[in-house]
């Protein structure tokens, strides 16, 4: 195998650790799935939820929402907290000498 790797070009050794990468995150990500479908499952068999154990839901994201502070006049269900990257209605309103504060809620 490793004769093979050799006399591949730069580019096909980058595909293939691209291939190699996303192959180990899916095989990840199916673990977790199947680990946490067995929890939920063990739980169940003594009368619980999954829920009951870790406190509210059982994500892995925790934290509010911050509060949307600008909205976009155009479609008002688009929203900004004023945190984070600016989304594409603001860098473009700002880009056409817009202010920030024209979009304020």
């Amino acid at each position: 195998m490793a004769a093979s790797l050799e006399k591949m070009s730069l580019e096909e050794l980058q595909a293939h650790q691209r291939e190699v990468e996303a192959t180990i995150k899916g095989y990840e990500k199916k673990r977790k799935a199947d680990c946490l479908a067995e929890l939920k499952a063990v739980a169940k068999k003594h009368g619980f939820s999954l829920d009951d154990f870790t406190g509210g839901k059982s994500s892995s994201k925790s934290g509010p929402k911050g509060v949307a502070k600008y909205a976009n006049p155009a479609d008002l269900s688009q929203t900004w907290t004023g945190r984070g990257r600016q989304p594409n209605w603001i860098k473009d309103a700002l880009a056409s000498g817009k202010s920030l504060e024209e979009f304020a809620i």
